[in-house]
């Protein structure tokens, strides 16, 4: 039987072992990655210098943030709100950013 984890409890949630790790979602798209998930610290991307670390630091705990700071219905729910968040991040890094690199370079040439 799965043990059962009570997140959105602030610092006294319980982190579940299996959601250890870095997040992927949390690094790549900071701040609205923060808004979405509730964990406002990650604002903190605005300052600038600080902006440089705090993208590691979310990635290093954005997992531990998301669960203590929102209700999950199970671990299973967050696993895959947070898949989608890596693949929104992956989709703007991979796709948007280079098509957009490109347009403007195609713009400038004339």
């Amino acid at each position: 039987m799965e043990k059962e984890y009570i997140s959105g409890m602030g610092k006294t949630s319980v982190i579940p072992e299996e959601i250890k790790g870095w997040n992927w979602g949390a690094f790549l798209l900071n701040w609205i990655w923060g808004i979405g998930n509730s964990t406002f610290i990650a604002l903190l991307m605005f300052v600038p210098i600080v902006n440089v670390v705090m993208m590691f630091v979310l990635g290093a705990k954005g997992n531990q943030w998301a669960w203590q700071n929102r209700t999950w219905r199970d671990v299973a729910h967050f696993k895959s709100t947070q898949r989608k968040w890596r693949n929104a991040g992956l989709f703007l890094i991979f796709v948007i950013c280079p098509v957009m690199l490109i347009s403007v370079l195609s713009m400038m040439k004339g």
